[in-house]
């Protein structure tokens, strides 16, 4: 599947319901453990993070290349740790509802 695909159907499936911090102005933040758990659902690799100001940041490793679906979040571009993560410490970014919304809403997207 191509990282465009899923990018869009990203873009057009995340809402308030599945990160409280989501905005129309930045619709990416607060998605970064809810959307690292959804691709490595779909597509699988690993899940890294990076410490910043604010906390951790979650992201896909997918055949050793990063992919990074909520980096528009971020106003300034920032120094990648790539510090080997997995679900369960993505998970705790987020709950079952926001997973469950985000994950069912991608697949509609993906495949309607």
């Amino acid at each position: 599947m191509k990282k465009e695909r899923i990018a869009n159907a990203l873009s057009k499936s995340w809402s308030v319901e599945s990160s409280t911090k989501w905005s129309q102005d930045n619709p990416a933040a607060g998605q970064c453990g809810v959307t690292a758990l959804v691709v490595n659902d779909m597509l699988g690799g690993e899940i890294n993070k990076t410490k910043l100001a604010d906390g951790w940041h979650f992201y896909n490793v997918i055949n050793n290349k990063r992919y990074d679906f909520t980096a528009s979040q971020f106003r300034e571009e920032f120094l990648y740790m790539d510090i080997p993560s997995n679900r369960k410490e993505a998970y705790a970014d987020t709950n079952e509802n926001q997973y469950t919304n985000l994950k069912q809403k991608v697949l509609d997207s993906l495949y309607k």
